[in-house]
Order: structure tokens, then C-alpha cells, then sequence
């Protein structure tokens, strides 16, 4: 298998495009066109990561957080940067990164934390904008079921929970002919007109090119009429955190004690306790300060993440309880997730967990 196939399916989870502007997600290291001979997951990709995908017979380090955030001027392993890259390439190891894209897939770093939490149905705390296309076409009646279906091979049409989601309605169409075209009815330099089905469904920007190619493709039409048109909806599928609800109560000791259980913390950094039960909760891996009004927003009775600095704190204004875990303890189970995704769609592939707590935080 090539590296290309990982990140192909990699990337249908987790679409490059939906990247946050500073991130530098995708192949770092490396040639799509690589043969693999297994891959290493992690957290981060440092010197010790490569020396274990050496050790492990692995060329491909697929890592959460990416080794380079900004540009390398030059290559003398003066930090520690600048030597994983070097080693990397001297060992002919790829480095792939999944961050911001993961973070802001529903099937992604915090899908794993709710169900870890107990929560089945998550929602996206911060939806994304502008992300949305309502894709309109047109077809002879007697091909609308074969066009829709085309459509939704491209996975257009999913909405939430619903997928095959489509609006049809039917009319008339027109066309002329000229003399070099070649009609699929109709006569050349005559006015035909055709009973014909109007489509309509919704799709996110980063499929428009495989689902316009799968148009294209099932459409009988020499030239195929089409619309796409940018909407103003929330994408309800790709953002920023999750929340959802327990399904029962549990008293703000109890459930601190749960969470520092589940992720293994050293501490937890919390603002104080409001002496009322927790049922709604809110949740970003990483860094998630940024969320803390949208968790505000949604009533959410506490606020798991990390990385959040003295005065964010004061901003929790006893509305909620501030839960900051660490950004490593939020986020170290996207190893053991990715493995599992990947395991699931390639049925003879066994990437490797990395052995390594590259966590540089301590605590005494």
C-alpha cells in the first residue's frame, strides 16, 4: 500500500481544507507515492518518535500535531525541529500531520473524548461557516434516480444524522442544437424540449470536484447544466469542541473524579464548584480557551480542555465549571483513535501505537 491510500482516507475524515489558517496538516515528509512498510501514530513527532519508527520497521510517522508550524530557513539541527527533519529524511521516513482538520471532524479527536465521557450523541460546539454548497442540476426524468445516485457516491447529500438527502422537482427544459454538437435528443438547429427533473442537494466545498467528476460521469447530456451556490448555513458536521448530556446527573466531585480517571491527569485546574449537578457538558481537545463563550452559550455545566491561562479563568464567571486537564491528557487518545480507524477500513493493516509519552509537561 502507498502512502497516498492512507492519506486519501485520512483526509475523507478529515479534509485538508478544513485546516485552521495557522495549521500545516498533510504529508511534511515524504512521497505520496512511497511504498509503506508499516506506520507509526503519535501524538507529536519528535527525534525519539523517528528513532522508534526506525526501531519498529516503520516509514510512515502519522502524527496529531505537526513537526513544522512555520518555515524552516535552515537545515543544521540546531533545535529539535531541524533534527527530526533531518533524521526523517536521512531514514527515508514520511511524516504525515492530522491536527486542526482532525479536531474539526465529527468523527474525530473529540468524538473519541465523548464517548469516553459516556456522551453517544455529541454536538459540534462552533459549527463552521461558509463551508456549505447546494449543488443543482438537471436530467431527463427517466435518469433521475441514476444522477441522484451518483451524487451521493460523492457523498453529497448528508445532512446530520441523514444522508442521501435530495430535493427533486420536474419541468421543461429547452435547447438548441447547433451543427457541431452531437445531442443525446433532439434534432440539430431546432428548439427541442425535454421533461426534465430539477435536483437539488447540499454538499460540503472540499467534495465539489469528485461529485461534479461523478455528475459528469452519469449524466447523458454532451453539456450538462449546473449550478453550485455558496450558502450561509452552519456546517452542523465540521467545527470546533463538542458537547452533549449524561444520560444521568452526577454530582461536580464525582464527575471530576471521572474525568481525572479517564485521562490519567496529574491535576485538574478547575474554577470553583457551583454545588449543582453535572448533566451538560462541553469539551474540546488541545487548546480550547477560544470555546469557552460558545460552552457559555449552549448552558454547558462544565468546560473540559486545556491550556487555559490565570486570567480565562475569572471568564468562566460561576456560569459553568472550567476543567482544564492539559492540552497532552485531552488529546492522547487521538493515538489510539486513529489506529482504530485505520485498522477498520484496512482490514490487513496494523499501523503501530508509539510506546513513547511524548508529553514535555511534568509534574512533581
Amino acid at each position: 500500500m502507498k502512502i497516498a491510500e492512507i492519506t486519501a482516507y485520512l483526509e475523507g475524515i478529515a479534509p485538508l481544507s478544513s485546516q485552521e489558517s495557522y495549521d500545516n496538516s498533510g504529508l511534511i515528509v515524504g512521497q505520496p507515492n512511497t511504498e509503506i512498510t508499516n506506520a507509526l501514530i503519535s501524538l507529536d513527532c519528535t527525534e525519539i518518535i523517528v528513532d522508534e519508527a526506525i526501531a519498529r520497521g516503520c516509514n510512515l510517522i502519522i502524527a496529531h500535531h505537526p513537526i513544522v508550524f512555520k518555515g524552516l530557513k535552515k537545515f543544521n539541527g540546531s533545535n529539535y525541529v531541524e533534527r527530526t527533519i533531518i533524521k526523517a529524511i536521512e531514514n527515508k521516513i514520511a511524516i504525515y500531520a492530522i491536527h486542526t482538520n482532525l479536531d474539526n471532524s465529527k468523527q474525530g479527536v473529540n468524538y473519541k473524548i465523548g464517548k469516553l465521557l459516556g456522551i453517544n450523541k455529541p454536538h459540534i460546539l462552533a459549527p463552521k461557516k461558509n463551508n456549505l454548497i447546494k449543488l443543482i442540476t438537471y436530467c431527463p426524468n427517466d435518469y433521475t434516480e441514476s444522477i441522484k445516485a451518483s451524487l451521493f457516491e460523492g457523498n453529497a447529500g448528508e445532512i446530520g444524522d441523514y444522508s442521501e438527502c435530495s430535493f427533486s422537482h420536474q419541468g421543461i427544459g429547452t435547447f438548441k442544437a447547433n451543427e457541431d454538437a452531437n445531442p443525446f435528443v433532439g434534432d440539430k438547429g431546432e428548439q427541442h424540449r425535454e421533461n426534465e427533473t430539477r435536483i437539488e442537494v447540499v454538499l460540503n466545498s472540499h467534495i465539489v470536484k469528485k461529485v461534479i467528476k461523478n455528475l459528469l460521469a452519469a449524466h447523458p447530456y454532451e453539456s450538462v447544466a449546473y449550478d453550485l451556490i455558496p450558502l450561509a448555513n452552519i456546517h452542523l458536521d465540521e467545527g470546533a469542541g463538542m458537547y452533549g448530556e449524561l444520560e444521568v446527573a452526577m454530582d461536580e466531585v464525582d464527575f471530576l473524579n471521572k474525568i481525572k480517571s479517564i485521562f490519567n491527569c496529574g491535576i485538574i485546574r478547575h474554577t470553583a464548584l457551583r454545588n449543582k449537578s453535572i448533566k451538560k457538558v462541553a469539551w474540546c481537545g488541545g487548546a480550547g480557551s477560544f470555546l469557552l463563550n460558545q460552552a457559555k452559550g449552549i448552558g454547558a455545566d462544565i468546560f473540559i480542555t486545556g491550556d487555559f491561562k490565570y486570567h480565562e479563568f475569572f471568564d468562566a464567571e460561576n456560569q459553568l465549571i472550567i476543567a482544564d486537564i492539559g492540552h497532552f491528557e485531552s488529546e492522547q487518545f487521538t493515538i489510539e483513535h486513529l489506529g482504530y480507524l485505520l485498522r477498520k477500513k484496512f482490514r490487513t493493516f496494523a499501523p503501530c501505537l508509539t510506546e513513547n509519552n511524548t508529553n514535555p509537561v511534568k509534574y512533581f
